[in-house]
């Protein structure tokens, strides 16, 4: 028997309008769909996106609204991310709003990224109770949350060329870090509009009711611990937001999904095959890409590249020992036993993928959040390497350091490849202990459930 609509707890999602920040977000509303069946989710896009993501599969207590196109396309967003996030910031709340008006089940909770603040103001004017997902790790709103500290030491904004590779420890929960990993910390005006701008949604955090984490919080336990310390608001360690939950699905079933290039692993030794992504947003310059081709080429790994636009170009230069594709089952591929590596730009949506996969890390960030990712990864966790050592952007790795890096980085016989790869599993297991039945993420993710739903009965 169906429940009265009086007791459906009715969650209405307000993600950031772009892929690294809409994937967590649905996952999570498909986590909380799935744990209790009182649990509705309105997710708001805008009507670009809604194009975008309407064909993926979805539970049926999951249903889409979309708002007007307030924002540039995904062409002009590329092109001037700073004016793209103007823009999500001081326009999309009056149509969210009047969304709102139109809803005929009124919100129990709104879960919002916590990037777009002006939801906390929207809640409150309405007496609706928020939720702030933070979609990257906890260590990096450590650093937002702290940023005071890097400005009252004259590190913030920084001269890479001067004090680039200068450490500094005195950020809570965070161990020492180059000046230069920190986020958005260079003395361009792009990154000082950017920091601005991120910086606002720190402002209204304390307005908000709940803030949720995606990450495992044995990875970050020291940030974490600090945050729970400064804020007063209730916060859960709700796991990866990845998804995980249908992985075992997949794998067991060969439909029209089963794709050719899973086959292709299927017949690789296992460990042998080097994954490289570069993400969905930004890129390396087309003169790196060309230089990994080549290094791929002669150093005769297997390798499988999803390199979006590039397919055709790069499959000349790389030489037979593996695939170019422009898309695939990301997940899917890190789970399969043939991946040994994976090459990355240190998203934080790739990095808890392959972490829970208990694949390493070849890393190559480009820009955000990326350096410090890429920072966690080889200096807090250990399951991987840096490409460049050097911090500065625009420095070109060479074909021949690429060869070197990626023949020492896939070598099954070395002691190296075996300590690096038994770190992964090690890491792999807390992350499976944390979302599994009792585990900190689990557990975090109930307790977040029974909140939401016993204030929608009370």
């Amino acid at each position: 028997m169906e429940p009265p609509l009086t007791s459906l707890c009715h969650v209405v999602a307000m993600p950031y309008p772009a892929r690294g920040h809409i994937n967590p977000m649905m996952n999570l509303c498909k986590l909380l769909v799935s744990k209790n069946n009182n649990i509705i989710v309105t997710f708001v896009v805008t009507e670009e996106w809604l194009s975008f993501i309407s064909p993926d599969p979805k539970p049926d207590n999951i249903c889409f609204r979309s708002i007007s196109n307030v924002v540039p396309s995904e062409l002009t967003r590329g092109r001037d991310h700073p004016a793209f996030v103007d823009d999500v910031m001081t326009k999309m709340e009056e149509h969210f709003e009047k969304l709102l008006d139109l809803i005929e089940q009124p919100p129990s909770i709104i879960v919002y990224d916590t990037m777009l603040y002006w939801v906390v103001v929207v809640g409150n004017r309405r007496n609706i109770p928020v939720a702030s997902l933070w979609t990257t790790s906890a260590l990096i709103f450590s650093v937002f949350l702290h940023h005071h500290l890097l400005e009252q030491n004259g590190h913030y904004p920084v001269k890479f060329s001067e004090n680039g590779d200068k450490r500094v420890d005195y950020i809570p929960g965070i161990s020492s870090t180059r000046l230069a990993d920190f986020p958005l910390n260079d003395d361009s005006s792009k990154s000082k509009r950017m920091m601005q701008m991120s910086l606002k949604g720190f402002k209204w955090i304390h307005k908000a009711q709940y803030l949720l984490f995606t990450s495992i919080y044995e990875l970050e336990p020291q940030a974490i611990d600090i945050i729970k310390s400064k804020l007063s608001l209730p916060i859960y360690t709700i796991g990866p937001t990845i998804p995980y939950f249908s992985l075992n699905k997949k794998n067991n079933l060969k439909t029209n999904a089963y794709h050719s290039y899973i086959e292709w692993l299927d017949s690789q030794p296992n460990g042998s095959v080097l994954y490289i992504a570069q993400g969905s947003f930004s890129s390396a310059s087309s003169a790196q890409i060309d230089e990994i081709a080549i290094a791929l080429c002669e150093s005769n790994v297997r390798f499988l590249w999803v390199a979006r636009n590039e397919t055709s170009r790069l499959k000349k230069i790389c030489g037979h020992m593996g695939l170019v594709l422009e898309w695939c089952d990301q997940l899917r591929v890190l789970s399969h036993s043939s991946i040994g590596g994976f090459w990355s730009h240190c998203g934080w949506n790739s990095i808890k993928e392959s972490v829970l996969a208990g694949v390493p890390f070849l890393t190559f960030p480009i820009n955000l959040d990326q350096p410090f990712n890429s920072k966690m990864i080889v200096e807090d966790w250990k399951v991987g390497l840096r490409v460049k050592e050097d911090f500065k952007g625009d420095i070109l790795v060479k074909k021949c350091e690429i060869v070197r890096m990626v023949c020492k980085f896939m070598d099954l016989d070395s002691d190296f490849t075996r300590d690096i790869r038994e770190t992964s599993r090690k890491v792999k297991n807390i992350c499976l202990d944390a979302i599994g039945n009792g585990g900190s993420a689990d557990t975090d993710l109930n307790a977040f459930i029974a909140d939401i739903v016993h204030f929608t009965n009370a």
